[in-house]
């Protein structure tokens, strides 16, 4: 009797082992706290605490996540559970870079209204690096955040790439995205209508009597330089101006480049220019004075970004305002409602703010 349980026993070995062999060959994919939740038809806040035992579920539902999750033999993501496990009123922002006025603003209206609810903020810039983007990423989540605020670099939207993120926010952890999104992630987003923004500042300059007004943007992988082109083309197109691509000068980044820019001036004829940014508009005026040209009654200038520079050139810069503060408020009211609600149902919605043009002595008022 003996001999037969030994050997009954090793059969169920075998085949146990053999099963389990044959599952770990045959590699099952990776899978999430979103998968696990989609299959069992149960939230994903359920998923999380049915792993951890929690009391807040029921038996029958712990035992059965915790068996879907041992079946396809489920790891939680490193970034996630320092995320998830400690609340320590935290908010990782991740900036692409702190030169331009724009992101300073967005992280004082951040600042403003996390600090009247108690959170602290930490700020990393990206410096328009994808690796640098995910190194924050994986540093701030090491520190224990409670969730991520952020403007992708451009060489994230540049190379496509947004795993970092989906790996975030598949286990549930929230995001704010803002200013420059992906619409392959899903999650809260704070955004300026930038395409009307473009279409405001172009019908103003051709309002004022501006016929050659040309454009100095960035290649369209960056999504909000994008949108201002395609609201300046369709401001001409409305009032009858043909789009003449010699006067479109599309930089690979939002880094100045002088050399280019000047060329553009040399063998381009405007009257007007809108610039994607103050930078690129000031550093042009410059260039329209040294040649002798009036601003604005020879050439007109508009940028994008109501900040120090545009207030203070000479002489002053119409602008497009981007509000950054009130962005900052937004996003952060949205990611801190995030983390401390109670609901376990998705939804995520994006807020479009409209902008404003700002008039002053870089066109005719």
């Amino acid at each position: 009797m003996l001999k037969k349980s030994v050997r009954y026993s090793s059969v169920f070995c075998f085949v146990y082992f053999g099963s389990y062999l044959f599952n770990f060959i045959t590699l099952k994919p990776k899978i999430t706290l979103k998968d696990i939740a989609r299959e069992l038809e149960v939230s994903i806040s359920t998923v999380s605490k049915a792993l951890k035992n929690s009391e807040e579920i029921s038996r029958d539902t712990k035992e059965k996540v915790q068996a879907f999750a041992r079946l396809y033999n489920y790891k939680p993501n490193n970034i996630a559970v320092s995320l998830k496990n400690k609340r320590t009123k935290n908010i990782g922002v991740v900036i692409p870079d702190i030169v331009h006025h724009f992101f300073t603003t967005v992280i004082r209206g951040i600042e403003k209204y996390a600090n009247a609810k108690g959170y602290n903020v930490i700020v990393c810039l990206s410096e328009e690096s994808f690796d640098k983007e995910v190194i924050n990423m994986e540093m701030l989540a090491n520190g224990s955040i409670d969730g991520f605020i952020m403007s992708l670099s451009s060489e994230t939207q540049a190379k496509g790439d947004y795993n970092h993120l989906k790996e975030v926010t598949e286990q549930g952890i929230p995001v704010v995205l803002f200013d420059r999104i992906t619409h392959e992630i899903d999650c809260d987003k704070v955004v300026i209508d930038d395409k009307l923004g473009g279409y405001l500042a172009t019908k103003k300059l051709i309002e004022q009597g501006k016929q050659r007004i040309a454009l100095i943007a960035t290649d369209d992988y960056l999504s909000v330089s994008k949108a201002r082109s395609q609201g300046y083309t369709k401001a001409l197109l409305d009032h009858g101006i043909p789009v003449e691509p010699s006067r479109i000068l599309k930089l690979p980044t939002m880094e100045m480049d002088e050399d280019r820019i000047r060329d553009f001036f040399e063998t381009s004829d405007m009257d007007a220019v809108l610039c994607v940014n103050e930078i690129f508009a000031v550093y042009s005026m410059g260039l329209a004075l040294e040649k002798g040209l009036k601003i604005p009654e020879d050439i007109a200038f508009i940028g994008f970004t109501d900040g120090l520079l545009s207030k203070y050139a000479h002489p002053s810069l119409t602008v497009v305002a981007q509000h950054g503060e009130r962005m900052g408020e937004i996003s952060a009211q949205m990611l801190i409602e995030k983390v401390e609600s109670e609901n376990e149902e998705e939804t995520f919605q994006t807020k479009i703010l409209e902008p404003t043009l700002v008039l002053r002595n870089s066109t005719i008022n």
